[in-house]
């Protein structure tokens, strides 16, 4: 017999860690390899983690609702050893591995420990710790956000260097009247503890690094769609008894940014470090619910499809989300986010950038109001388009032509010139 690691696998394009949200085995079990052992949540998708082994789980090393990094132990596994082709136990081939790989992991040890996330580097700087002085338990000793977390949750600080002495005092003036920005906030009799892990902790780490990242701008634009509702409320019972799925008005709208992304790709764009990198595909995110999850599928090429098929993609993401049933393939990929927050009846807002995006647009609840038209008031269904813009990407100019071009698609579209097929 053996014993095995099985690693947290990485789930999607650029994930980088996952939340173990539910063991699916417990120690002592029989697995077989493929076997489903835990559903793992990332910002990208829900899925769950397949056995690499068959055999007995010995050892789960991480909690339900703790955070791993990809390539991380998530437990042990004690495997039959492989056999070789003369029916003899292969103990010399596993020997070779394991030495091996002991020598590799010494090699890599010291580099891993002084590699830090975004985020552990942040909580250094902002509680001024020194990270040299801390032992890590991640991969390879590197230091984990959860090990500096531990630090100072248990009050402790490194001893400060006359660096540091130095350098306090010279900002004496500007910080001595402001209180600590990571004072605790202690919970009184009555409140109400919810741990903040799973959907929730995924959501706040990314929007987090998305606000500290992108220098967020933001623009609006209000679209008079009066004539493209009332071509939509006139076939939508008919298109619904036909396709068995409704034509909502989000798919008008899918249409008409995929189409003014295609004449505007600096907004189907990424930053990448030392270059902005021009998608040359059209998928478009969307913002799916399910009772308090959140989910980001994305419809591929949406500027290659028809209205009908735009409705088609919300209507089958939308299903899978509520069923659980959303792949990593579902998720990947998005190049440009479209939020419909009008469901919830919102009028106004300003949406955090999905990054790495460029840009992400909030289309708000459609409301029908008196607009001066030939100087007379006409009741007209009216839609505020509310666009966020990373400012290193993009510029005023260009958003504002987007945005224009948008809403002249949209007060175009009629009986005459829709076509959903």
């Amino acid at each position: 017999m053996s014993v095995e690691k099985i690693n947290m696998p990485q789930l999607g394009e650029s994930v980088t860690e996952g939340t173990i949200n539910t063991w699916l085995v417990a120690v002592g079990d029989k697995v077989n390899k493929y076997d489903p052992i835990a559903e793992v949540m990332t910002d990208k998708v829900n899925a769950e983690v397949p056995s690499s082994f068959t055999g007995v789980i010995k050892e789960l090393n991480a909690e339900e609702g703790e955070t791993v990094e990809v390539g991380q132990l998530i437990c042990y596994i004690e495997t039959e050893e492989s056999v070789s082709a003369n029916g003899t136990t292969n103990n010399k081939g596993h020997a070779q591995d394991n030495i091996e790989n002991e020598n590799n992991s010494k090699e890599n040890d010291e580099f891993m420990k002084k590699r830090y996330s975004p985020a552990v580097l942040r909580l250094a700087q902002e509680n001024e710790i020194d990270l040299t002085m801390i032992n890590g338990t991640g991969r390879m000793g590197r230091i984990t956000r959860k090990d500096v977390e531990k630090l100072i949750k248990e009050g402790k600080t490194t001893s400060p260097t006359e660096k540091d002495i130095s350098r306090k005092s010279s900002q004496k003036i500007d910080t001595i009247s402001a209180p600590s920005s990571t004072s605790p906030v202690v919970s009184e009799t009555g409140d109400k503890e919810i741990p903040v892990k799973g959907v929730r902790k995924v959501i706040a780490d990314n929007m987090v690094r998305s606000k500290q990242e992108i220098p967020h701008a933001w623009m609006q634009v209000e679209v008079d769609v009066t004539n493209m509702m009332k071509y939509r409320n006139s076939i939508k019972d008919k298109f619904k008894s036909d396709e068995g799925y409704s034509l909502t008005p989000f798919a008008f709208f899918i249409k008409a940014v995929s189409q003014a992304l295609r004449e505007f790709p600096e907004l189907n764009s990424a930053w990448a470090g030392d270059k902005i990198i021009q998608k040359k595909d059209i998928h478009l995110s969307i913002a799916v619910a399910k009772e308090n999850e959140l989910f980001v599928p994305v419809i591929k090429n949406a500027d290659e499809k028809t209205i009908k098929a735009v409705a088609r993609d919300i209507y089958e993401l939308a299903n899978k989300a509520r069923t659980g049933k959303l792949t990593s393939e579902d998720m990947q990929g998005g190049t440009f986010t479209v939020n419909n927050t009008g469901t919830f009846g919102s009028v106004s807002s300003m949406g955090v950038i999905n990054y790495p995006q460029a840009a992400i647009l909030q289309v708000e609840s459609i409301i029908r109001k008196p607009v001066i038209i030939d100087d007379m008031f006409a009741a007209r269904d009216m839609v505020n388009l509310s666009l966020s813009l990373d400012h290193r990407i993009l510029d005023g100019l260009v958003c504002g032509r987007f945005l224009a071009r948008v809403k002249e698609i949209l007060e175009d579209m009629n009986a005459n010139t829709i076509s959903l097929y």
